[in-house]
């Protein structure tokens, strides 16, 4: 079963993306030999246009949530509303937008260090932003949705994937998810939530009907003979490696454990930057300090003032010590509205 208004804002969003990518793609088009001065009028238009079509994809995404827990005829009270600005003009990982959008320039000036004429050159930096204008707007209407279901209580939420799909997203299909696990995505993946309290019932496409019918790409000879043969169908999946795309680093690495990673997991790394910045913002750190060795060889202690982009919801989802823990948080970055922080995180539970 899938929830009309679930089936809705899919074709929704793709009309926005295409729409948006239409008009990126006639900006890209302006593009001259000197690229980086050719950037300087061109981007800002296209990061303006990507935040657009952002904003109505997370209005879109927030509106689904209760739409939906109504049609399965179990609504239930958010304790604060979704905040639509939020989510526009900040890349996935909490950057903004803009400098995500200038690796079209960096992909451009790489291919021609390998020899690419600046024409081949102009049309490998327009497919990468392709990808990622695509990538970043339906992020927002994804992440708006993830808000939307945090901030109601008891609520979690069922994959739903478009087929035909990928192997790696058919597996998670119409698996039931808790409100605070990551939405684990590729680059151009159109999967989406379904709003859901656990033991609703089948939502969306369950995996093994998937792969019998044909509908997932990526799976080997090898391993749909052995589905055929009786074979649990993400067993088999998850026995082959893959490549994952890692939105902190842009870039596909190779993995034995799954759609998740280690990357960024030492103390210099963007996780470790993620936790420190959560904790400040409870209470737990004031300050940082370092040390320094003096000319005269005496060690100084001074404050480190630390900046960067705000926790992402996955971020906060995945840091976050309890529920209440993440509706305070995601209030308190903005991705949340109504009443005071406290009060909003007060009626979390």
């Amino acid at each position: 079963m899938l929830p009309q208004a679930t089936a809705d804002l899919y074709v929704d969003q793709q009309r926005r993306i295409v729409s948006a990518l239409l008009l990126t793609r006639r900006e890209w088009s302006k593009m001259g030999t000197d690229f980086d001065a050719s950037w300087a009028t061109v981007g800002p238009r296209v990061t303006l246009l990507t935040a657009s079509a952002q904003l109505g994809a997370a209005r879109a995404g927030a509106l689904m949530v209760p739409a939906v827990l109504d049609e399965l005829g179990q609504s239930v009270d958010p304790v604060g509303e979704v905040r639509p600005e939020g989510f526009a003009g900040v890349a996935s990982d909490g950057r903004p937008l803009d400098t995500l959008l200038d690796g079209a320039v960096v992909r451009s000036k790489e291919s021609v260090k390998q020899g690419a004429s600046p024409a081949d050159a102009l049309l490998k930096g327009g497919q990468w932003l392709d990808m990622a204008v695509h990538t970043m707007i339906a992020d927002a209407g994804r992440e708006a949705a993830g808000v939307a279901i945090a901030a109601r209580p008891q609520v979690g939420w069922v994959r739903m994937v478009n087929p035909p799909c990928c192997s790696r997203c058919a597996i998670l299909s119409g698996k039931w998810f808790k409100w605070n696990q990551g939405f684990i995505r590729h680059p151009r993946c159109d999967c989406y939530h379904i709003p859901a309290p656990e033991h609703t019932g089948e939502l969306g496409w369950a995996p093994d009907d998937l792969i019998k019918e044909g509908k997932v790409t990526g799976v080997t000879k090898a391993g749909q003979q052995a589905i055929e043969d009786g074979a649990d169908a993400i067993a088999v999946i998850n026995a082959t490696g893959r490549h994952v795309f890692d939105p902190t680093t842009g870039k596909y690495r190779r993995t034995q454990s799954g759609m998740f990673t280690t990357e960024g997991t030492t103390r210099r790394g963007y996780a470790s930057y993620i936790k420190r910045e959560l904790a400040k913002q409870r209470g737990e750190i004031a300050k940082e300090t370092a040390t320094k060795v003096g000319q005269r060889g005496y060690i100084k202690q001074y404050k480190v003032r630390r900046t960067g982009p705000r926790p992402t919801p996955a971020a906060i989802y995945k840091y976050a010590t309890s529920r209440e823990d993440a509706i305070q948080l995601l209030a308190a970055n903005g991705y949340i509205v109504g009443g005071s922080i406290r009060d909003v995180a007060a009626r979390a539970l």
